[in-house]
């Protein structure tokens, strides 16, 4: 006689429903944020080193020729969006661990999305546009000046400190979540693909349709080297125990001012730079 099916009630469905949109909508605005300091930063750099240039739905054009740059304007331009990123990685991340992770509320879960994003763009971004051999595959090709060799060292290393972050950064994804249904163990499965799985393949889908048609090489191929710190988390995060929640947790409800918000930003993002803004 086969084991009866399991029972999944109404309740925990509208709850995984809700939590999979609300990630979503979060893994978008943070993307959005980490995104726009990267190239505002790389614009203005740019702009200070009287560099022109194009700024556009996924990507900056710059208008000069290869001759006219000169080595501390490379690492100057190419290398602020990587400095900007690293410093909100570190920051949002402090900000989380300090004192929002045992609050109630959204907010946690951005501040870990956040810190993904930009450690993407740091760590992610140097693997990806080392395959493509542009922008972060500048920064050390102009600093060490010795071949490509120390570029794919670096590279490689990047990618195994993605993992690294990845591995450890899934306590933090367990404790960004206030559900106490979906914390628990049995459960699980539930929750990554909810709170992982779903807001990167459908959150990408929805920054790649926002870009489209101008969606890069580059910036395709970071959202596909996200996966470099999900899938570690992904892992611990099934093998981990811990299924407690801060006291009191905030109901399980959709996020309608965050998905206004959303909806504003990428609705101004496509205004502003969809015809570009020349520099």
């Amino acid at each position: 006689m086969s084991a009866p099916a399991p029972v999944v009630s109404s309740g925990t469905s509208s709850k995984t429903a809700i939590t999979a949109l609300n990630s979503t909508i979060i893994y978008v605005l943070a993307y959005m944020l980490a995104q726009g300091s990267y190239q505002l930063a790389t614009v203005a750099m740019a702009r200070r080193l009287s560099i022109p240039g194009v700024w556009r739905l996924s990507s900056i054009q710059f208008r000069i020729t290869d001759p006219e740059w000169w080595r501390s304007a490379v690492l100057a331009v190419y290398g602020i969006g990587p400095t900007v990123c690293a410093l909100l990685a570190v920051g949002a991340g402090l900000w989380f661990w300090h004192r929002a992770r045992q609050r109630k509320g959204l907010f946690k879960l951005f501040l870990l999305w956040l810190t993904l994003h930009s450690a993407n763009l740091v760590l992610g971004a140097l693997v990806a546009d080392t395959f493509l051999e542009n922008w972060a595959w500048y920064i050390p090709s102009w600093l060490f000046l010795a071949g490509n060799i120390p570029n794919v060292i670096l590279a490689v290393v990047a990618g195994l400190l993605q993992l690294v972050l990845g591995y450890f950064a899934a306590i933090g994804f367990l404790q960004s979540h206030d559900s106490i249904t979906l914390m628990q163990y049995h459960n699980r499965r539930q929750l990554i693909l909810v709170g992982i799985l779903v807001p990167w393949v459908v959150g990408s889908l929805l920054l790649a349709a926002l870009k489209w048609p101008e969606l890069s090489r580059n910036e395709a191929l970071h959202f596909l080297v996200m996966g470099l710190l999900l899938g570690p988390m992904a892992v611990k995060s099934a093998q981990e125990l811990f299924e407690f929640t801060i006291p009191e947790p905030k109901r399980t409800q959709l996020a309608l001012g965050l998905l206004v918000l959303a909806g504003l930003v990428g609705l101004g993002w496509r205004l502003v730079l969809g015809a570009g803004v020349t520099f």
